[in-house]
């Protein structure tokens, strides 16, 4: 082995000894924190001179800022103005049933109305003629017409109102016979008893004497007849005496044959005609005779059924439904006994004098249902020229005649029922018929009551200023920050901007930037461009 190979061997069997293992440890520990308490204070000095500021920085920061020009675009477009409001949809025709002026068919009509039979339910559908309540034994049953009933219905009888009945009891099927139109006439009579009988009642007498008084004008008949009769009889026996007999006197008495009254009467009778007793006696028979024919026939058309106003019901159109029933059977009719709804659904609402100045009938309504997420469009259909001082929006009003009635097309559009004061009844048609699930839903009116003759240069309210000189001017503003005042006319406004014309031709475009505000110069300028 050579000497260089003795000493690798004797350097690589040589070991360090442990106590310096040790210590080189610890000093490497030392220097690796001696490093790591340096970066940790440097880090500590870069975030001290973050968070902590001298007072003059802080009133620096929180100081106002700078003041800059606030600027939106010309737009071209149509500008429509907008009203918002709240309406209630409802049917074209809601009528409440309050039948309290009925009687009973036993004629004891002095007690409470009190419901006996309320077949349909709220939601049921109603057909014309069809029962839909039974109030102290008495009917109250539909039919197909507009006007409402204001009066009872007897024979004899004229008017348009009777016309709506014969024309009603003809849709059901009861022909009036030969009566004229909107007179109440036998054929009438005997239309009206058969749809009482239809629905299982039968009609109140319009005489209500159990008949005594047909009875008693044809027994007076009877006995003018007899007369004419017994007076004919006499006058003929008297002229074929003779002179020998006297015949029967006016009391039917024998007259005296030795006094010679008998042949000298006979003779006068045979001989003067008409003149004597007894021609004197067949001619006023006849004229009574006629008379209680006259009296007869005008007993007979009086006779016969009647149409109590308390026991039909007009409805527009059908089929109908029930709204609500607000009574049951057994108790007193003191209000509305149900609710029924007919025709198109549409919206009302109440106008308060500023916007009612505002709307005028054919204006377009955008219809919104918040419940369904539906928009349907319409128009203005009525706006009424009187206020309404009625029941909420939604309900009928009040009426005498114990049906009341409000439909779409009633100009006056409001009552005089005493309640608080609603305002201008207006009316809303959609152009296709609201779905049935819009019944009864609040929803929100969005009417344009103005707009541009189509398209137009529209800038917000706010850039528009008048100046000393009484010119309205707008000031536009270029990319470079110049500013120049251009002279304009203003015209339609509407949700927050307006309709400009620029006096000089070409001044104005769509897309020049116009000032409308001042903002910080931090914020950016158009922030304030009208969408």
């Amino acid at each position: 082995m050579s000497e260089l190979d003795h000493v690798v061997e004797h350097t690589e069997h040589t070991e360090i000894p442990e106590d310096d293992r040790s210590g080189l440890a610890r000093g490497r520990r030392v220097v690796l924190g001696v490093v790591g308490g340096a970066a940790l204070m440097a880090i500590g000095g870069l975030l001290a001179t973050t968070l902590v500021k001298s007072p003059a920085q802080v009133a620096a920061e929180t100081g106002p800022p700078a003041q800059g020009a606030l600027a939106a675009e010309v737009e071209r477009r149509v500008l429509a103005r907008t009203l918002v409001m709240r309406g209630s949809v409802v049917a074209d025709q809601s009528i409440e049933v309050s039948p309290q002026g009925i009687r009973s068919g036993d004629g004891a009509g002095s007690g409470a109305a009190m419901v006996t039979k309320l077949p349909p339910k709220a939601g049921d559908p109603v057909t014309a003629g069809q029962l839909i309540a039974e109030v102290s034994g008495r009917p109250v049953f539909t039919l197909h017409g507009t006007q409402p009933m204001y009066r009872d219905l007897k024979p004899g009888a004229a008017g348009d109102d009777v016309a709506q009945v014969q024309q009603a009891l003809r849709e059901l099927g009861h022909g009036t016979g030969s009566d004229p139109k909107g007179v109440f006439g036998a054929g009438t009579k005997a239309a009206l008893a058969a749809r009482y009988r239809a629905i299982g009642y039968e009609p109140l007498p319009a005489v209500a004497d159990g008949g005594a008084a047909l009875k008693s004008a044809r027994e007076a008949v009877r006995s003018a007849t007899w007369a004419v009769e017994d007076a004919s009889g006499t006058a003929g026996s008297a002229g074929s005496g003779g002179g020998s007999t006297a015949g029967p006197g006016p009391t039917g008495a024998p007259a005296d044959a030795g006094s010679g009254k008998g042949g000298t009467t006979a003779g006068a009778a045979s001989g003067s005609g008409p003149g004597s007793g007894s021609g004197r006696e067949l001619v006023r028979a006849r004229q009574a005779l006629t008379e209680a024919q006259a009296a007869l026939a005008a007993a007979e058309a009086a006779d016969g059924p009647m149409l109590p106003a308390a026991e039909t019901v007009f409805l527009g159109s059908f089929p109908a439904r029930v709204s609500s029933v607000g009574a049951r059977v057994g108790s007193p009719v003191s209000g509305p006994v149900l609710t029924l709804s007919a025709g198109e659904l549409v919206v009302e609402a109440y106008l308060k004098d500023d916007k009612k100045q505002l709307l005028r009938p054919g204006m377009t309504v955008l219809v919104s249902s918040e419940v369904s997420g539906t928009d349907v469009r319409g128009k203005v259909a009525l706006v009424a020229a009187e206020r309404s001082a009625a029941q909420p929006a939604g309900r009928p009003q009040q009426q005498d005649q114990g049906q009341n009635a409000k439909g779409g097309g009633d100009a006056a559009g409001g009552g005089s029922g005493g309640g608080a004061d609603l305002g201008y009844r207006m009316v809303v048609r959609a152009d296709q018929p609201l779905p049935a699930g819009f019944a009864g839903q609040d929803v929100r009116l969005t009417i344009e009551s103005a707009s541009t003759d189509g398209e137009a240069l529209v800038v917000p309210v706010t850039a528009v200023s008048a100046g000393a000189d009484g010119r309205t001017v707008v000031t536009a503003v270029s990319a470079e920050g110049v500013q120049r005042r251009i002279e304009v006319r203003t015209g339609t406004s509407g949700d927050g901007f307006v309709a400009v014309t620029p006096a000089q031709a070409g001044s104005l475009v769509a897309g020049t930037r116009v000032v409308i505000g001042v903002a910080p110069r931090g914020t950016r300028e158009n922030r304030g461009t009208a969408k």
